[in-house]
């Protein structure tokens, strides 16, 4: 039996493709079948309209040619890949100038192994207001510093990942995601009540609690379960240097050079200021779509500007401490992070295709559109509805990772829904982000499920490969019990009437 259970332990790029393959099947019986639904979407004039959605067959001739002709570009385009090789270009001069040895040698020195945790989750639950680009960015740090504290690096990247996606819905401040739901919600309370406001602070209250007991609760997860699965790590001792005076130094360079440029770019997005505001989108109304609307500097630039702190930091620490003598170290020590990423590439590659085809089949759309409808038709109210919506979410998110896309297809029906029912338009929104955040990391059609996956891979030192399945049940723990906690934050609030935010009650 042990014989056949290793026969079928596919390797990551085999598993893709079983995946790939069942899609594509799938999306053929669910054709034929007939499934479909419908749902209601808001015209320029904040009029609905029903739409209905189909599921499209990739099984025939029209399916094969999708695939063909569709693969390079999207490969190409799929965001995980340049957000990924341009990030790893600063971590990598980080990493080769000795900036990161010197910095989480030192937080691991004076800082226990629980809180070196809480820090990794917290921050990175908190990276949610920077959009998607937090799971190339903490990801790989938080794997090097788990290394750098002799601890097993897979550890770091599981705590990571687990904090990125139970905590993607929670954010205390309004991100541009929170800005386009909050018009989707804004609009479909106008179809019950035309004068219906929010405020931009609607949820500061909540998602503050939620966000503190949820970085705890992971932190807990990982110090006493996922923390025994692993076993010694074997490290390069080479990696490992005392930090003398001339690191320090190196460290004061670095940390001092990389505040002067943060403080740059900050005053240039602070509106009002003498000569600031020059990287905002000065059309927009919104703050928060100044800064992160589709022509915003700052949005467009992002990534980049956090690749130049990064070489900053690295480059100065560099000639502090005299690891970088001249341009040749400079220039080498860029490409560092990018030595071995061809397995990596390959990952994305069958990612991408697995991701597009099932967008273009329709089938995630087509789920969520079904379990609005279920919703609206149940006769549940009060703490039975917020359930349901929670479990909804949840179940939705597994098909349908995009925030914007389910929300487009259950507001219209769900926030009339719940107003009817007493509850207020926010809470709605509330429950959603809640429920669909706790299952978002289960799913390999998340696109960055990849990044977390071949990280897993990068540090692996096991004799049998990682895997989908694998990386998927070192989750499930996290998922399982951040949803009951945020389910129980949700019932709790809502029978005590505590207030979401300012001015922003959980009922009408």
């Amino acid at each position: 039996m042990k014989k056949i259970r290793e026969k079928l332990k596919l390797h990551p790029i085999m598993s893709y493709l079983v995946l790939i393959a069942f899609v594509i099947l799938l999306s053929g019986i669910l054709s034929f079948i007939g499934i479909e639904s419908n749902y209601k979407i808001f015209d320029k004039n904040g009029d609905t309209e029903t739409k209905l959605v189909t599921v499209t067959s990739l099984l025939n001739l029209s399916g094969l040619k999708y695939i063909f002709s569709e693969t390079v570009a999207n490969f190409v385009a799929f965001t995980p890949l340049s957000n990924l090789i341009i990030i790893l270009i600063g971590i990598g001069i980080m990493k080769k100038s000795g900036f990161l040895r010197c910095a989480f040698t030192l937080i691991s020195k004076f800082c226990k192994k629980n809180v070196v945790t809480f820090l990794v989750v917290f921050i990175s639950m908190v990276s949610s207001i920077m959009g998607d680009i937090g799971y190339v960015i903490m990801i790989p740090l938080s794997a090097l510093l788990f290394y750098y504290g002799r601890r097993n690096p897979k550890i770091g990247i599981i705590s990571s990942f687990a904090a990125l996606t139970c905590g993607s819905g929670l954010s205390v401040f309004i991100t541009s995601i929170d800005s386009s739901l909050l018009n989707l919600t804004l609009s479909s309370a106008h179809l019950l009540d035309p004068g219906y406001t929010i405020n931009n602070l609607s949820f500061i209250l909540i998602m503050s609690v939620a966000i503190v007991l949820l970085s705890l609760l992971i932190t807990f997860i990982t110090e006493n379960y996922i923390t025994n699965k692993f076993g010694p790590y074997t490290y390069k001792e080479s990696d490992f240097k005392n930090i003398t005076r001339r690191d320090l130094k190196g460290l004061i360079f670095g940390i001092g050079a990389g505040l002067i440029y943060l403080l740059f770019f900050i005053y240039n997005i602070i509106p009002g200021l003498p000569l600031s505001g020059a990287l905002l989108d000065n059309t927009q109304v919104h703050y928060i779509d100044k800064l992160f609307s589709y022509n915003s500097f700052f949005s467009n630039g992002f990534v980049f500007i956090i690749t130049m702190l990064f070489v900053i930091l690295g480059l100065f620490y560099g000639i502090g401490a005299r690891t970088i003598k001249n341009n040749k170290d400079v220039c080498e020590y860029f490409g560092h992070s990018l030595d071995g990423t061809g397995r990596t590439l390959v990952l994305i590659l069958f990612a991408s295709i697995l991701i597009s085809v099932f967008k273009k089949s329709e089938i995630g759309t087509v789920i969520s559109a079904l379990l609005a409808n279920l919703i609206a038709s149940s006769k549940f109210t009060s703490v039975p509805l917020i359930i349901l919506l929670f479990l909804f979410s949840a179940i939705s998110s597994i098909f349908s990772t995009s925030p914007i896309l389910k929300w487009t297809v259950f507001s219209s029906t769900i926030v009339p829904t719940l107003m009817n029912a007493g509850i207020s338009a926010e809470f709605a929104q509330v429950i959603f982000r809640f429920g669909e955040c706790v299952t978002t990391g289960l799913t390999p059609l998340l696109a960055y499920f990849i990044i977390y996956l071949a990280w897993l891979e990068k540090y692996n030192q096991d004799d049998e490969h990682v895997g989908i399945f694998k990386s998927i049940r070192y989750i499930v723990p996290y998922s399982i019990f951040s949803g009951i906690l945020l389910l129980i934050l949700l019932v709790v609030w809502y029978i005590i009437s505590l207030p979401l935010g300012i001015s922003t009650s959980v009922a009408l």
